[in-house]
């Protein structure tokens, strides 16, 4: 198979193949209705329900049978309110349904990170410059070296214990997203961006509220059972980062997925950037059941092609967009999830290690025409 880090269409074939996957949006755009406006508050109703459910069971935690129910119904309820949910109200997926429950400039999720700064570092920097180096952030989260291309230090030695601890600690990272939360700690406070200090600040006050709805109030209203419930709203906390961890790196890192240099943007038509969505993201297989506990990330190639379509249609969508690939000639990277988890992790520790070699530019980019001379 053509790999991904030197695969180019000429210039006529790519827009053609645009032309193909931008009928695909506009047609599943122009049928979203009552289908997917039942689909979203039925989830909504089961996550809330899922949550009094699992919150009440851990009231009467003294019983290990009801602590460990509680906790995987506050566990579920949390990974489907950050993933089928939040991540995906917050694209804006709900907003022709002018229902303010569902909509992205209201809805607030339950993560440290802000949902307005969520949106300008992930729905703007991200999806516009998807695997851009220098340019998305998510492409390393600033932490982690990913790429042959990006200059090795032995900082990167230990990067496989600084990605677990992020995995851990995933929301915290996220909250963090929209700030270089390192420069600006290093900067003097009389010389700080009065703009980043702004952002900080909300950061820190969601924060606080997270810790004390999690860790305080919710254990001081159970009484003599308040060790156990902060325990179990811990782990639910875990539960929900691990996943949601494990999910986005398998959808953005495994072996294959390409990066590309600013450059690449010079020019880019439509069709050069639904390409580039393509080439830098990875898809993962397996049940109805993964799909949507993945809030349907486990197709992150029709995601970054679609990321305003709601996340349920990414399946059907999917068997479209491989067609059309194979029509083209262009690679779909996919596979099972332990697989691509695997894949993440053998690049991550390779390149924690210093290159044998200088790192070569690629022949091509993806879309892009080689230049002459």
């Amino acid at each position: 198979m053509t790999t991904a880090t030197n695969f180019w269409l000429p210039a006529e074939k790519l827009e053609a193949f645009g032309a193909e996957i931008g009928a695909l949006h506009d047609r599943v755009r122009s049928e979203l209705g009552e289908r997917d406006a039942r689909y979203i508050r039925r989830v909504v109703r089961l996550q809330r329900r899922a949550e009094v459910a699992g919150r009440a069971l851990l009231f009467f935690g003294v019983f290990p049978p009801a602590w460990l129910a509680g906790t995987a119904l506050l566990s579920w309820s949390k990974i489907v309110e950050n993933m089928e949910i939040g991540h995906n109200v917050l694209h804006g997926q709900y907003d022709w349904m002018n229902d303010p429950d569902v909509s992205s400039s209201s809805y607030e999720w339950d993560n440290v990170c802000p949902a307005d700064q969520w949106k300008h570092s992930h729905n703007y920097l991200h999806h516009t410059f998807t695997n851009v180096r220098g340019m998305d952030h998510d492409l390393g989260y600033r932490l982690l070296r990913v790429t042959e291309e990006q200059p090795w230090s032995p900082r990167y030695l230990p990067q496989l214990a600084y990605m677990f601890t992020l995995g851990t600690l995933f929301q915290w990272g996220v909250g963090a997203h929209d700030v270089d939360l390192e420069r600006y700690l290093k900067t003097p406070a009389a010389e700080r961006d009065p703009e980043e200090t702004a952002k900080v600040q909300e950061i820190v006050r969601k924060a606080k509220r997270q810790l004390l709805k999690d860790y305080v109030l919710f254990p001081l209203l159970s009484g003599p059972f308040a060790p156990l419930v902060f325990l179990g709203n811990l782990t639910a906390n875990l539960a929900r980062n691990l996943w949601s961890f494990a999910v986005i790196f398998c959808g953005h890192f495994p072996e294959g997925t390409a990066t590309f240099p600013p450059e690449a943007l010079e020019q880019e038509t439509r069709a050069g950037w639904y390409l580039r969505q393509l080439l830098g993201s990875a898809n993962f297989e397996g049940s109805r059941t993964l799909h949507f506990l993945s809030g349907h990330l486990s197709h992150q190639i029709e995601h970054h092609m679609f990321p305003d379509i709601p996340a349920h249609r990414y399946p059907e969508m999917s068997r479209e967009v491989r067609a059309i690939c194979r029509k083209y000639g262009v690679p779909y990277h996919t596979g099972k999830l332990g697989a691509q988890f695997l894949s993440v992790i053998r690049r991550v520790a390779r390149l924690s290690l210093p290159p044998r070699r200088s790192p070569q530019e690629s022949p091509a980019l993806p879309g892009i025409p080689v230049r002459e001379g």
